[in-house]
């Protein structure tokens, strides 16, 4: 298995913000995580969803939307495994 950070990135309190990440070979199964690194114990910080675009025959863009719902800024990592 392969893991690793793809980007990292801050998204200010109430916004939205959308990176993407392309050239992914297509027989490659990505798993997407986004876990917040600016620690705020209580409540939930983010919320994530990952759209698929098939670019080519042979690559693959996935576009991620990290969505803050806290009253403060947050740092994030979006982080990936690829499972074959």
């Amino acid at each position: 298995m392969r893991v690793g950070v793809q980007f990292t990135g801050t998204v200010n309190a109430g916004q939205s913000a959308r990176w993407f990440t392309f050239n992914w070979p297509q027989d490659w199964h990505v798993e997407w995580n986004v876990v917040p690194t600016s620690p705020v114990p209580g409540a939930p910080q983010i919320d994530w969803d990952v759209e698929v675009e098939r670019a080519s025959a042979s690559n693959i863009t996935y576009w991620i939307t990290v969505r803050n719902v806290s009253a403060a800024p947050v740092n994030i990592e979006a982080r990936y495994a690829v499972m074959n």
